[in-house]
């Protein structure tokens, strides 16, 4: 089962970049670029009236595996399945990342409220992964879902 689920994220991964990387104007892949235009996306889609609750499930099914694959290239993490919270990226500092919350997060409240995953990956990768946030806080590994 978990071989399947990576497998299936993975193939996520793939149709979000043959789907949208024509469909944007960024050289779209893997990159920061790339996960801004997805935000805008979301954005987008979020504004549509006849986006459904199935389609969006769909969307974070897609978006979160890109999402967190964009963190898993640029620190150098991994997938890893949690039986509380589902599938993660560790980040080598020990935390982990949920790229699916967080879309989910958008989609529900939007850019407006805060839930942007374009700054929760510059966060998870400029500061949560290289250790830098924990100068600024006590404690060890810690879970990154805001």
């Amino acid at each position: 089962m978990y071989e399947q689920e990576l497998q299936q994220i993975e193939a996520n991964v793939s149709l979000a970049i043959d789907q949208l990387g024509p469909l944007s104007d960024v050289d779209f892949g893997l990159n920061e670029e790339s996960v801004e235009w997805v935000e805008g996306f979301i954005e987008r889609q979020r504004s549509r009236p006849e986006l459904d609750l199935e389609q969006i499930a769909r969307l974070v099914g897609v978006l979160g595996s890109f999402l967190g694959a964009s963190l898993a290239a640029a620190t150098g993490g991994r997938w890893q399945k949690s039986e509380d919270e589902g599938w993660g990226v560790l980040l080598p500092d020990g935390s982990t990342a949920f790229p699916f919350a967080k879309v989910r997060k958008q989609f529900r409240a939007g850019v407006e409220e805060g839930e942007s995953i374009a700054g929760f990956y510059r966060i998870a990768v400029g500061f949560i992964a290289t250790g830098k946030i924990r100068e600024t806080r006590e404690g060890g590994a810690g879970s990154y879902a805001t």
